[in-house]
């Protein structure tokens, strides 16, 4: 679930608030036990495609583009010319980070079945092996890859490079860098259970490229989160069979706007209709405005309820 420019603006938080003022203001008995009945409706910012309204829609027989078509009114299905490399913020490292699986880095030919290090000196980075023996010195960043993944020490195995840029002090951003076709694999299944059908499969593919090439932020070597700040994204040991599928037959499709490609935000369910992002970010964008969505009743916080007493 996507948050634009990681600045999710919650209703439920202010509309509790409000309720707890006009209790202080109502005068009730001192002794008096009060109790709190929220009643909600949806799960997050509920801007664009709903991932259960879009499953209800597949599993009516509604193909991938009528989902998108429905979800952001007035885009098209475009293609990409060529490949796009996203960067994405796997974490931030206080010491070494550990690589294996890369072929050359810095101008140093690699043995992939062995580890390396990335260290910082000071605002540049060293390659250096296992036992800190160095090999070379890389400038601001160290970019390691291999014959088509990297295995990163504490964080996975993911496809394209390893970037380590210099962050903060002593520390280093881990980045993975890749084609963004490869970065949507590692994202549907986190996004999409892949049991789901294969047009809403589909559907969350191109959202979620869209997403990344319009949305990245300018980070310290990264345009991406590897979290809901952007969308979640856990590599290939996160990756299923179909979900790959829905990305290989989806391959450089993005949605498009007059001529740019659409920040296609999503959210896991709406409540019966999607949101306005004017009414949630406070900036209009003409195709995620509010629309019906007859198939969110399959999300079980489709309707929910908060109870909760005075003290709590």
């Amino acid at each position: 679930m996507p948050q634009r420019t990681g600045r999710l603006r919650r209703g439920l938080g202010a509309l509790l608030a409000t309720l707890l003022l006009a209790a202080a203001a109502a005068a009730a008995p001192a002794n008096a036990a009060v109790r709190w009945v929220v009643h909600g409706h949806g799960f997050g910012h509920g801007v664009g495609m709903s991932a259960y309204g879009a499953y209800g829609y597949a599993k009516h027989g509604a193909g991938y583009r009528a989902i998108l078509a429905h979800y952001y009114p007035g885009t098209s299905l475009g293609t990409l010319e060529g490949p796009r490399i996203v960067r994405v913020l796997l974490g931030t490292a206080t010491g070494d980070v550990g690589f294996s699986g890369a072929t050359g880095a810095c101008g140093v030919t690699l043995e992939p079945a062995r580890s390396y290090q990335a260290h910082r000196v000071g605002g540049t980075v060293r390659l250096r092996t296992s036992g800190g023996k160095p090999l070379a010195n890389c400038g601001r960043k160290l970019r390691a890859a291999g014959a088509g993944q990297v295995t990163i020490a504490g964080y996975g195995t993911y496809r394209g490079a390893l970037e380590a840029v210099p962050e903060g002090s002593g520390s280093l951003n881990v980045v993975n860098a890749l084609a963004v076709d490869q970065y949507v694999k590692g994202v549907i299944p986190n996004e999409s259970p892949p049991s789901w059908p294969m047009a809403e499969l589909k559907a969350q593919a191109v959202a979620s490229r869209s997403f990344a090439l319009s949305a990245g932020r300018e980070g310290n070597g990264f345009g991406l989160y590897s979290d809901t700040r952007s969308q979640v994204y856990k590599g290939i040991e996160s990756e299923y069979p179909r979900t790959d599928e829905a990305a290989e037959q989806t391959r450089g499709q993005v949605l498009m706007y007059e001529g740019q490609i659409a920040e296609a935000l999503f959210s896991a369910c709406s409540g019966g209709k999607t949101e306005s992002i004017k009414n949630v970010f406070g900036t209009a964008i003409p195709y995620l405005v509010g629309v019906p969505d007859p198939y969110d009743y399959y999300c079980p916080l489709h309707e929910w309820t908060l109870e909760f007493s005075g003290p709590e």
